[in-house]
């Protein structure tokens, strides 16, 4: 089942990439890079970039935050070939209106065996096994528990409270998924024993974010996807969808995130480094994109640039391997105060 797939560029074609921001929140200086980057890489080689807006994550999608994303990019200096804003082929390019894409699929794998209701909790994962799995110690491997219990949807909800909803899972075959990163090299995962049967959905018409991706990577004809590293295993969930929807396999970059001192993922507690505060500020975004472009090795610290001055030479090999750090060095270069310090336990 191909689901309204664009037909995929052959190997000497340019590539297609995609900028795909979620509306839960302001654009921060990790999402940047990872949008700066992407749009390197494809646009170094002539291709053609799609803006596509993720906005499936219901409780926590922000009112005006797809509007300002698409504002923050620009002013960044990226530009993009189709969008909400430039229209296209393959539109609508914001996930909420395409639905009946999402509807087709899950009917697919649903008629392969390959989707099924599942009314389990997180507790109930953790009771299923006496430590947790995979490579983030916090995550659950799911143990099938729902495997062939409910026939339908509605059966599954009628078996919960009113407040609870059930949640579609994939079927994971066992088995060693993998893949050959851009940036990361060879990656390899036992799917069925380290994640399981995955969530897909958390809407009876499937519309969840590892579906919805493969979905739409396919038909707007995506032959190049890079993020941060934090969903190198969404990726192999993904390939186990394409390959059980018969979608074409784009190809996988992963960068490093931007990470604060302490190590941890950006986050308020490390000061205000969303791009419309930055922004709102007076920085100027040259000064911006000289920094994430320090951060990935491609100019000296505290140059000023535009995103085309980065074209000549690109290569996703002269990228860092290990993450971006928001140090003193970095605050005070863009006005950034210094982190208020832990409250005493």
């Amino acid at each position: 089942m191909n689901p309204a797939a664009a037909p995929a560029p052959g190997p000497a074609a340019p590539p297609r990439g995609r900028l795909a921001p979620s509306p839960t929140g302001a654009l921060h200086l990790g999402n940047a890079r990872s949008f700066l980057l992407a749009w390197l890489s494809v646009r170094s080689r002539g291709g053609t970039l799609v803006l596509r807006i993720e906005d499936l994550d219901h409780p926590k999608v922000k009112p005006g935050a797809a509007g300002q994303a698409i504002e923050d990019l620009r002013w960044l200096g990226l530009d993009w070939d189709e969008g909400p804003d430039a229209g296209g082929a393959q539109g609508p390019y914001v996930q909420s209106l395409r639905r009946d894409r999402y509807r087709a699929a899950l009917a697919a794998l649903r008629a392969k065996g390959l989707a099924y209701p599942c009314v389990c909790s997180r507790r109930d994962v953790e009771e299923a096994q006496s430590a947790p799995h995979g490579r983030d110690p916090h995550s659950l491997a799911y143990p099938g528990r729902c495997r062939g219990r409910f026939a339908t949807w509605e059966e599954a909800a009628a078996a919960l409270p009113p407040d609870r909803s059930p949640v579609w899972r994939f079927r994971a075959a066992p088995g060693v998924s993998a893949f050959d990163d851009l940036v990361l090299g060879r990656r390899e995962l036992d799917l069925a024993r380290e994640l399981g049967d995955f969530a897909l959905a958390r809407d009876p018409d499937g519309a969840g974010y590892q579906l919805a991706c493969v979905v739409d990577d396919a038909a707007m004809g995506v032959t190049e996807v890079l993020r941060g590293d934090d969903l190198v295993d969404a990726t192999h969930c993904q390939l186990a969808l394409q390959a059980a929807l018969g979608l074409p396999r784009p190809a996988y970059a992963h960068v490093p995130l931007v990470v604060a001192e302490d190590g941890r993922r950006l986050a308020k507690r490390h000061g205000d480094t969303r791009l419309r505060a930055l922004r709102e500020a007076g920085v100027p975004a040259e000064r911006v994109v000289g920094l994430l472009a320090w951060w990935s090795g491609l100019a000296p610290f505290g140059a000023e640039l535009r995103p085309a001055d980065l074209l000549p030479g690109f290569s996703l090999a002269r990228l860092p391997r290990g993450p971006a750090v928001l140090d003193a060095r970095v605050r005070a270069l863009l006005g950034v105060p210094e982190p208020a310090p832990a409250a005493p336990r």
